[in-house]
């Protein structure tokens, strides 16, 4: 039977559309993924994420573990920040893209993917044998609430004991939100500028209600994981599972930014340096259909009537009013220009490579 978050009955109650989701009964839609989509990037939307996974990795040896098993520095890390990185295997492919926060001196909280949460755990408790460390699945203990959009900080300042507005991205403070300490975190999924709120799940409910309250003047708009994933697709996020998985290295998905060679050896190291030094086989890149037709996760990418490739992620992008898609292309084909195909319904659709993020917002 799949899991219910703390927010269960509010999204019921506001008439979301349900369905399982990594094991979870999540809203889909609430008045429309377009429509969602749109507030999210004109003023604002809420999502539950509680979904999501905590780690809690504490101790003398937590930094030590953390370096190991990660692609990015987490020496970089000062308390308050946030970091995107890799869980990697030692092929150099992900176990899983995670956030990682420092919350002080040898203590941190990973954040996870939901549909790789068990698996994760159980990965980091493997790792951390002999060292000393506790590692611990918190996921219980939190619900996640995800604000996004331009208006965010001004819908949520109002219920926040803390100065919210000098939050830099990829920062976080421990504040009081509705008067229930919790994590208020300037991250999110979207591309736009927003926050990601960790509090006790039993709370979950009442800071809802209240950042409702303050987001109904305001063009703010209940946004469920439809909107949620052409959202993160049109800011070329990966979603774990189509465009990432243990099946595909950090460097192939073209991100490179989160592998920090020089920090010292970690599982993978010696795979992703060689990668970079000769280059990749293939990268993730993004792609543009002209036509009508919208590219869907699996469809195939021809070239000259061969199969080259598949859709990792494809949507029609709402802001944009562009069908865009992601792929790993083979070398010589994803230069911003290279033009293919897709086989949609039987139909070769022309399409052509273009530079990504595919919405980058006005700062």
């Amino acid at each position: 039977m799949a899991r219910r978050t703390p927010l269960y009955s509010v999204h019921v109650a506001a008439g979301a559309r349900m369905v399982e989701f990594a094991g979870w009964e999540m809203p889909v839609q609430y008045a429309g993924v377009i429509e969602e989509h749109l507030a999210v990037r004109q003023a604002a939307g809420i999502f539950d994420v509680s979904h999501m996974g905590e780690i809690s990795v504490r101790g003398r040896d937590a930094l030590s573990l953390l370096q190991q098993l990660t692609s990015n520095d987490v020496a970089r890390l000062g308390p308050g920040r946030v970091q995107y990185s890799a869980l990697t295997t030692p092929a150099g492919a992900f176990v899983d893209d995670v956030l990682v926060y420092r919350i002080d001196e040898g203590d941190y909280l990973v954040v996870v993917n939901a549909a790789n949460a068990d698996k994760d755990v159980a990965w980091v408790v493997e790792h951390a044998r002999d060292l000393d460390v506790a590692v611990e699945d918190v996921s219980a203990r939190w619900a996640q609430i995800a604000l996004q959009g331009p208006r965010a900080q001004e819908i949520l300042r109002p219920v926040v004991a803390g100065r919210i507005e000098d939050l830099r991205s990829y920062a976080f403070l421990k504040a009081e939100v509705e008067g229930v300490p919790s994590i208020v975190s300037r991250t999110g999924y979207t591309g736009e500028d927003g926050f990601e709120i960790y509090c006790p799940a039993e709370s979950a409910e009442a800071i809802w209600i209240s950042l409702r309250r303050e987001g109904e003047s305001r063009g703010m708009k209940n946004a469920g994981l439809g909107a949620r994933d052409t959202l993160r697709l049109e800011a070329r996020m990966a979603l774990y599972g189509n465009d990432i998985d243990e099946t595909t290295t950090v460097l192939e998905a073209d991100l490179g930014a989160i592998v920090k060679l020089e920090k010292g050896d970690f599982l993978g190291r010696d795979v992703l340096k060689r990668q970079q030094e000769e280059g990749t086989d293939r990268r993730l890149v993004g792609f543009h259909v002209p036509g009508r037709p919208v590219a869907r996760h699996g469809h195939p990418i021809l070239r000259d009537g061969i199969r080259v490739a598949t859709v990792t992620s494809g949507s029609f992008a709402p802001f944009l009013k562009q069908n865009v898609g992601l792929a790993y292309l083979p070398r010589g084909m994803w230069e911003p220009g290279s033009s293919f195909a897709v086989e949609i319904r039987g139909r070769q659709e022309p399409a052509v490579v273009v530079p990504t993020p595919f919405y980058k917002r006005q700062r």
